[in-house]
């Protein structure tokens, strides 16, 4: 399966094409890259490129599902406003491309990429890199966060986790307050065909504290 993986924006948009050869199986990187706007150009013509960029790209590699970060908003809202309304036409360019498209929050996107919900960007960036054995980080930030959600959907897409985390939800979020994301939960809500997954995600979480604590270690001698 060809998975593109969007990272919402209007300045630039990061996004990133991987081959998924299944769950539990090898996922390749065919290409990345960002779509970048001026901000000297009317918010219209910058909706128009970002439109068009990213139809040439659903045009050239032709992906079979799009993995897209929900949209939160902060304290300033007329950048949310922005980023929606480039959102909506990155929406549209995968409908009219014909399209599925999967939405993952933050939250969920860390979790399946580094084993941890609050991971930061440094370590979200690492683990891209790790999983696509990519010689040198991604940049922008951006690309590697639309590779991050291209990740998420390999984990995710092929099995009950997608139905999960794409079921109608309140303003707190996909997982709900109950779950808060918990591999318990998880786990008791879809059963044990998703085990291999969840495996997965506490075995990574196992390496970074093992990393961490080697590092701190390092430093005391």
């Amino acid at each position: 399966m060809i998975i593109l993986g969007i990272d919402p924006g209007i300045a630039i948009v990061g996004w990133g094409v991987i081959e998924s050869l299944g769950v539990g199986k090898k996922i390749r990187p065919v290409d990345y890259g960002a779509i970048k706007t001026s901000s000297s150009m009317k918010t219209e013509d910058r909706l128009l490129e970002v439109h068009r960029e990213l139809t040439a790209v659903i045009r050239q590699y032709r992906p079979e599902a799009c993995a897209i970060e929900e949209l939160f908003f902060n304290t300033n809202q007329k950048t949310g406003i922005i980023v929606a309304e480039a959102r909506g036409v990155l929406l549209l360019a995968c409908r009219a491309g014909g399209i599925p498209v999967y939405e993952y929050t933050p939250l969920q996107i860390k979790q399946a990429v580094a084993g941890y919900g609050r991971a930061d960007k440094n370590q979200v960036i690492q683990m891209v890199t790790t999983f696509l054995s990519l010689r040198e980080p991604p940049t922008p930030d951006d690309t590697a966060d639309a590779l991050a959600a291209a990740i998420c959907h390999h984990y995710a897409g092929s099995n009950r986790l997608a139905e999960y985390f794409n079921r109608p939800t309140t303003m707190a979020g996909k997982i709900g307050q109950e779950g808060k994301g918990s591999r318990s939960v998880w786990a008791s809500r879809l059963g044990g065909a998703n085990a291999e997954v969840l495996a997965r995600a506490k075995e990574i979480e196992e390496q970074r504290t093992a990393q961490q604590q080697q590092r701190k270690q390092n430093e005391e001698s």
